[in-house]
């Protein structure tokens, strides 16, 4: 399951943030730097409000969501590139996860400490991209000293490596993420084995007080911290930027859904600013869903982006991949227009499709296969 890591300065809201995230009171959430450690795990469900709607269509006796983990890592300080604070171990940490969450602290208030002294989200952003970058010039210099020796005796990996870390090196150190590199697909795909911090697609929290919600929710350009941290996010990392407020999310944990919409609603809010964050992170990793549904269940299926028949098949059953004859195919919107597959089957919107068929985000699928 692929893991998106919660990073940030610490008394940011990461712990609060991870709680709501995965409705559990596993992270101590405390006024003062490195209240986590060792880092938390939760498995978290993507909320997808169509597996309700598919659920009654098929009287479905259980709705089954997809899911990914996101992981609550420890707060970084400056110099966590030479070890500071929990460097080395924060730095692994990241190193582990596919994504990154970084939560950015965007309130003012006088009773929760900054480790700074003061709240400054884009000040707060480049502290933790420097030490990143800074480990990621780190790693580039010492793969490099080990690759040049074999590069010379006529290593084509190791020829091509050193090539890379050339060509990538002045755009780390003009303070410019890994991620936005322009290189060919092989150039990509070599840099996958890099693991570098800064390659790493990252989603910003923009981590707001209670009171400000409802108003950075339905106009987050109206919140100078978050209209600042949208503009840069979206500049240099090519980053989307979620609004949620922590705390709130936090209190909700032990309400039931129709308690917590109308806690929302007093606010102000829509939706939940923590399944706005999920369902992004999501996507972040390259996932898309398609869905199966009957009376026994009603079920999301996590497949990557661009991932074929046989493959999305597979997912369900290694069997089903290996004898994979054809995909029963019909878009969730037209299904639930029409009412059923019967109706669906009648108008002809049902379709066939074979091996080189790319699933889309919200097909309902019956596979064929014959082992």
């Amino acid at each position: 399951m692929l893991q998106a890591g919660i990073v940030g300065l610490p008394n940011v809201g990461k712990s609060t943030l991870f709680n709501a995230v995965t409705r559990s009171r596993k992270a101590e959430a405390a006024n003062y730097p490195f209240c986590t450690i060792d880092p938390n795990v939760g498995v978290v469900t993507v909320p997808d409000p169509r597996l309700e709607v598919l659920g009654k269509i098929s009287k479905t006796q259980k709705i089954v969501p997809a899911a990914i983990e996101f992981v609550d890592i420890a707060g970084l300080v400056k110099g966590a590139s030479e070890g500071a604070g929990l460097g080395n171990q924060f730095l692994a940490n990241i190193r582990e996860v596919d994504a990154i969450v970084q939560v950015v602290r965007c309130f003012e208030n006088d009773d929760i400490i900054h480790e700074l002294g003061s709240v400054d989200p884009l000040r707060d952003i480049e502290i933790i991209n420097s030490e990143l970058l800074l480990a990621d010039l780190a790693a580039l210099d010492k793969r490099k000293a080990s690759r040049e020796k074999k590069a010379k005796t006529g290593d084509k990996e190791a020829k091509a490596e050193v090539a890379l870390i050339d060509a990538i090196y002045p755009h780390l150190d003009a303070g410019k993420p890994a991620l936005t590199a322009e290189l060919s697909a092989e150039e990509r795909r070599l840099l996958r084995e890099f693991f570098l911090l800064t390659s790493k697609p990252t989603i910003f929290a923009c981590n707001v007080a209670e009171a400000e919600l409802g108003a950075a929710t339905k106009d987050p350009d109206s919140h100078p911290f978050v209209s600042k941290v949208r503009k840069y996010a979206a500049e240099t990392h090519g980053a989307e930027a979620v609004v949620i407020s922590a705390r709130i999310e936090e209190e909700m944990i032990d309400l039931e859904a129709d308690e917590a919409k109308l806690f929302l609603e007093d606010l102000g809010v829509e939706d939940s600013g923590v399944s706005a964050l999920i369902r992004a992170v999501y996507h972040l990793l390259g996932l898309r869903t398609y869905l199966t549904t009957g009376v026994k269940e009603t079920r999301a299926w996590t497949i990557p982006a661009g991932a074929k028949a046989p493959r999305a098949a597979g997912v369900i059953h290694s069997d089903f991949e290996r004898g994979f004859i054809a995909a029963e195919v019909v878009s969730y919107d037209v299904l639930t227009e029409l009412g059923s597959h019967a109706a669906a089957k009648e108008a002809g919107k049902l379709r066939i499709e074979g091996k080189e068929y790319v699933v889309q985000d919200g097909d309902v699928v019956e596979f064929r296969f014959n082992v």
